[in-house]
């Protein structure tokens, strides 16, 4: 294979690339989940054990010690504020992790742009359904809190996949530009890492949408993570029905996003073996 030659941008290539690699696709997945704690003694009961230490920290400092309260609901209980902020943590770690693994993506796996026949283009969704493995997971543990606690689950909770479909596909569109910026631009690496941090802050993680001053709502709302994290709270914390009209919208955006990423990717890839 001529590591210089030029490889098809369209996607319809891509998913018979993906059916005809299920096998491989799969497998690099359960790898990418099962190797984040390769070595521990507790090995991949970590990914349960994470989640449950964090949810269990938040209700103790910003339920009991802060005493703090999201206000949108006058009956709002003292762990309410902490389901509602875990939920918001787990849409914003997902994304923060594929973002940031995928600029050094191409970088740990050299190997493969060298020596071997490889679809690299498998890679950043290999990252992100690993990532979304472990969100899930957290997610689990949030449904599990608030069967505990509030005695039942609300049946639009079954809706989660619908409203974290277009996040994933807008990560892995964003992950195909930034795998390969991040092979021509180190420093893609230190960037996206202060972004995604910025983006805690600038998403209605700690805060409701209804207390942020109307003139700054619109750049609130250009948050990508913005209205998955208000959905996600929607189907799973107050039980109503996700904005289906936004949603499609945002899987829109994430579709021409993805597209322009793989695109890209495609075109960029060729020189991949000259820089490395």
């Amino acid at each position: 294979m001529n590591p210089h030659a030029a490889h098809s941008a369209s996607p319809l290539p891509f998913v018979r690339t993906l059916l005809s690699n299920r096998g491989l696709l799969a497998q690099m997945v359960r790898r990418e989940v099962e190797g984040r704690y390769s070595g521990s003694m507790l090995g991949f009961a970590w990914s349960m054990v994470n989640p449950i230490l964090m949810l269990a920290i938040y209700t103790l400092v910003f339920s009991v010690v802060f005493k703090a309260r999201w206000g949108t609901d006058p009956n709002e209980s003292k762990l309410d504020f902490a389901l509602i902020l875990f939920a918001g943590m787990i849409v914003h770690s997902y994304f923060a992790e594929v973002l940031n693994r995928s600029t050094g993506l191409i970088l740990a796996n050299a190997n493969y742009v060298r020596r071997v026949v490889f679809p690299l283009e498998i890679l950043v969704p290999v990252v992100a359904l690993g990532a979304l493995v472990h969100a899930l997971l957290g997610m689990g543990v949030l449904l599990a809190a608030l069967l505990i606690f509030k005695g039942a689950l609300p049946w639009t909770a079954m809706l989660l996949p619908v409203v974290l479909a277009p996040l994933v596909l807008l990560s892995i569109g964003i992950g195909w530009l930034l795998a390969s910026l991040g092979v021509y631009i180190r420093d893609v690496g230190h960037a996206v890492a202060a972004l995604t941090m910025v983006l805690l802050f600038v998403s209605p993680m700690f805060y409701p949408i209804s207390a942020v001053p109307p003139e700054l709502r619109p750049w609130i709302h250009l948050n990508p993570l913005t209205f998955i994290m208000e959905q996600t709270r929607e189907v799973l914390i107050w039980g109503r029905s996700p904005n289906l009209p936004g949603l499609v919208a945002y899987a829109v955006v994430a579709a021409v996003v993805a597209l322009a990423g793989f695109w890209w990717f495609q075109r960029t890839r060729k020189g991949f073996s000259d820089v490395l």
